[in-house]
């Protein structure tokens, strides 16, 4: 426990680090740690109490930087969108929602090629009703998740602030969704007693963090600062998607396998113990297959297989896909481990 706190502890001061520097993230770039110390469904709530810490200390710390008009185009927006994140968070897994999230962040790889000229020449700041839609999406992203972090940077970068105003402007639109997240999550009994220890481990690096960084920003320049910001971003995803892809792979138990013979090649893709089968045959094409019960059967079908049930111990049934087709049946009928097959 106490060596789990240290280490997270030295981890968060680099990840807010990190974060104030790129003007975002450090909550994405926990995610993955904390998914190895805690069950998802907790995650939400030990990440919270660390950024609302976090955005408190760097609206302290930087402050004549907000942009008060951006604040008052996104928190109205955002509040009722966290709500209803945090409602979700019961119905929705989370780790499909990371791994949506981790796509969009590699999506970003463009923006760090770009050159110094062509970012200029392509940097259109968005319309004032864009910063509501992105409170409403922050708000509902951050009650599910946690997090907010890097997943709207590029928003943010295009609005023509500098690095001092991002870093304070997103502490002041933050704070007032963690603050709440918190309350909903108490409410609906979201936490523990392991989120609660690493969250204030979380809470107490990232003021550390906050305090610090100031001596650091004055030294980047405003291109550099936005390479740093999309290069974060596009690593993050890269570990969000390496970490949640194997959980979601682990958790739904999905598996690939594949069989090749000089007529057909079969891979077989199993998710949440249902099988789907994609065949290829020389003279058939391609063709997709995936098992089905009897009580799926057309009423003409369900009368062959009550047929084919007195005269067999087993039957197995898959429906077949096939590009241009009608979707047909195949049946695998044992009798004394013998198998027969009959395709209708």
């Amino acid at each position: 426990m106490i060596l789990k706190l240290v280490l997270l502890f030295i981890g968060t001061i680099a990840a807010f680090w990190i974060s104030a520097i790129c003007g975002g993230g450090a909550s994405l770039i926990l995610i993955p740690v904390l998914n190895l110390l805690l069950p998802t469904s907790v995650v939400p709530f030990s990440l919270t109490v660390g950024t609302f810490t976090s955005s408190a200390s760097r609206i302290v710390v930087f402050k004549k930087h907000i942009d008060w008009k951006i604040f008052f185009w996104f928190v109205p927006f955002s509040i009722p969108a966290v709500l209803l994140g945090a409602y979700l968070i019961k119905y929705i897994n989370p780790n499909y929602l990371q791994l949506i999230v981790a796509l969009f962040l590699i999506g970003n790889i463009p923006q760090l090629l770009k050159g110094k000229n062509k970012e200029a020449q392509n940097e259109k700041p968005y319309p004032k009703f864009v910063l509501g839609i992105i409170g409403f999406l922050a708000g509902f992203v951050s009650g599910i998740t946690g997090a907010i972090g890097l997943l709207f940077n590029r928003f943010y970068l295009k609005l023509g602030l500098t690095k001092e105003e991002i870093v304070a402007t997103r502490a002041a639109n933050e704070v007032f969704l963690h603050f709440i997240k918190l309350i909903i999550y108490f409410a609906l009994g979201l936490y523990s007693d392991m989120a609660l220890w690493l969250g204030l481990a979380i809470a107490v690096a990232s003021i550390v963090s906050s305090f610090t960084v100031k001596y650091i920003l004055p030294y980047l320049s405003e291109h550099l600062f936005k390479k740093i910001g999309y290069g974060a971003m596009v690593v993050s995803g890269i570990v969000l998607f390496t970490g949640t892809s194997g959980k979601i792979i682990k958790q739904d138990k999905i598996a690939f396998s594949t069989i090749h013979n000089r007529k057909k090649d079969e891979a077989m893709i199993t998710w949440r113990n249902t099988d789907l089968v994609l065949e290829y045959t020389v003279d058939g094409g391609l063709e997709i297959e995936r098992p089905v019960t009897h009580n799926e059967l057309p009423p003409n079908l369900k009368e062959k297989y009550a047929d084919l049930k007195l005269n067999y111990d087993t039957i197995y049934i898959e429906k077949v896909f096939t590009f241009r087709k009608e979707p047909s049946y195949e049946f695998y009928c044992y009798k004394n481990n013998q198998l027969t097959k009959f395709v209708l």
